[in-house]
């Protein structure tokens, strides 16, 4: 039967034994010092810690989503801007990273700060704007630099938000607009042109067969009998005009002055009112008779 003290012994060993054993997650990793020296890193899983000789750091090998403050950024163009990232991070080696820095979230964030003013500096709004992509590789390279040598690394870089001073965001809207007159006038005038365009091809088609214009002229005075319209003007080709001419110059006799027929410009097609023709004087033998 045992006594008390040694009970007591066997209870409090007990214990011990239960307190140094510790259970690591899959994602954790465990940097043990024993006696101020580090040995590699272990887990998952059970592993046993003997207090006092041993120490214990838990590290998450999980990536880490990190905001990077916003900062006050002076494009090559003169333009103040207020910009701020996420930049996603996980831990590749626990040692370096519990050994080399005092807390690597920190560093990373600082390191973080300073690229991001640095590299946003040397480029002008509108490649801000318009190659994010390209200058979050460029920010997520030089930040992964500094950070690999303590077992960080970098997965990605993001520019969340890009906030504009006012006078700028009026200015952008003006330019988006006059953008957008611009394209309205150039399409405006490519329909102009390719409707000139079939015109013309139009013309050179029904020149081809002089009847297709009789019918398209018989269609339109089709077309107007249906309105009730109280006036209708039919327009007459010049070839009617010349015969006329011709016709009253053969009636008139070479001595007579002929009247001449004009085209009234207003109206083309319409032939304007004849000056009245001067009467002859008849000569004394004509009176004779």
């Amino acid at each position: 039967m045992f006594n008390s003290p040694v009970l007591i012994l066997l209870v409090v060993v007990a214990l011990y034994l239960i307190s140094c054993v510790k259970i690591l997650k899959e994602y954790e990793r465990a940097v043990v010092f024993r006696l101020g020296r580090t040995s590699p890193a272990k887990g998952p899983g059970v592993i046993l810690i003997f207090r006092p000789l041993d120490q214990i750091v838990r590290v998450s090998l999980r990536q880490e989503a990190m905001e990077v403050p916003a900062q006050d950024i002076i494009t090559r163009d003169n333009v103040t801007l207020k910009v701020n990232a996420v930049i996603t991070l996980r831990v590749v080696d626990p040692t370096r990273a519990v050994i080399e820095v005092a807390n690597y979230i920190y560093q990373t964030s600082q390191f973080s700060q300073t690229t991001l003013r640095s590299v946003l500096g040397e480029v002008e709004l509108d490649e801000l704007l318009a190659h994010r992509d390209r200058l979050n590789q460029r920010i997520q390279t030089i930040i992964d630099g500094h950070t690999a040598p303590f077992g960080v690394k970098v997965v990605s870089v993001e520019v969340k938000q890009v906030d504009l001073p006012e006078t700028m965001l009026r200015a952008m809207a003006k330019q988006a607009e006059a953008e957008r007159e611009r394209r309205s006038k150039i399409i405006h005038a490519e329909g102009e042109f390719n409707a000139a365009q079939k015109l013309v091809d139009a013309a050179a088609l029904l020149a081809t067969q002089p009847m297709t214009l009789q019918l398209r002229y018989l269609q339109t005075l089709t077309e107007i009998g249906v309105e009730k319209n109280t006036t209708i003007v039919f327009p007459l080709p010049m070839e009617l005009m010349t015969l006329l001419n011709k016709t009253v110059q053969v009636a008139g006799g070479e001595n007579q002055p002929l009247p001449q027929i004009k085209v009234d410009p207003g109206v083309s097609g319409i032939p304007a009112q004849a000056p009245a023709v001067a009467p002859r004087t008849p000569s004394p033998d004509e009176l004779i008779e």
